[in-house]
């Protein structure tokens, strides 16, 4: 089952970082958030991707590129120019890199795909980790017998809840995880049948695709209550940063 990972945004609101490089390649502990969610998926045994790429592409197929020809050791003899490789490559991964455009929406993006996606496949955003089994989320999708199925999540408030008793604070709580509504957090588990509902590059997977999802009845969420974090802002990296750092990201079993 191949994983579909969009690529191709601007990052406008993380500008500080991505002004000179795509929103995947944003890194956490050293390493672009994209390998971070490619290795949630890999220890689940989903290890063949297609990265939709679009603004700064050119910077992502490079990092594959190099990552796989300088792994592991070299012996360069300076005098004839031989070179000696002995590799070591520790991902075993398929990794499509498709240019998909400039300016396409999401819904574009996963419909220049379609030639090779020509059975149940998964979509997710290049910005968000999380701890989903995504086993577990391919399952339900099969159970519930619909054409899609999103990862509805939690994020945490951005500000501290306040309950009152009058005019006495009874319950103070900074940030709460459940502290907003659900939401979808991408992870989604589509059909093939879906791309007959997207026209063309113009056409956003969020706004127009799953809203018509919904209404005809095929459409169904799969509940995750664990973590899951987006990096939206630099506020959201320095999070992400600070879990890795203190061994606390909950993915990081993974990686």
């Amino acid at each position: 089952m191949k994983v579909v990972i969009l690529a191709g945004g601007r990052g406008t609101r993380l500008a500080e970082e991505t002004d000179v490089r795509p929103k995947p390649m944003v890194e956490i502990g050293g390493l672009p958030i994209v390998w971070h969610i490619m290795k949630g998926f890999s220890h689940h045994g989903f290890d063949e991707f297609a990265l939709a790429l679009g603004y700064k592409g050119d910077f992502i197929k490079r990092w594959f590129l190099d990552r796989r020809a300088l792994a592991g050791d070299i012996s360069l003899d300076m005098h004839t120019g031989q070179v000696d490789r002995r590799e070591r490559v520790d991902e075993a991964w398929r990794v499509h890199l498709v240019d998909t455009g400039l300016d396409t929406l999401t819904g574009g993006r996963v419909k220049r795909l379609a030639p090779m996606l020509k059975e149940t496949f998964v979509v997710t955003y290049g910005d968000g980790v999380a701890d989903v089994d995504v086993k577990e989320l391919v399952a339900f999708h099969k159970r519930e017998g619909r054409l899609a199925t999103i990862t509805a999540v939690r994020p945490p408030a951005r500000f501290g809840a306040i309950e009152f008793d009058g005019n006495r604070v009874e319950r103070f709580s900074e940030k709460p995880q459940a502290g907003e509504g659900w939401i979808n957090g991408g992870f989604m588990v589509l059909e093939p049948a879906v791309l007959d509902l997207i026209p063309g590059d113009d056409t956003s997977l969020e706004v127009e695709t799953l809203e018509i999802l919904a209404k005809s009845g095929q459409l169904s969420a799969f509940r995750h209550p664990g973590f899951w974090q987006c990096m939206d802002t630099l506020r959201d990296k320095l999070l992400l940063q600070s879990l890795w750092e203190h061994g606390q990201a909950p993915w990081k079993q993974w990686a």
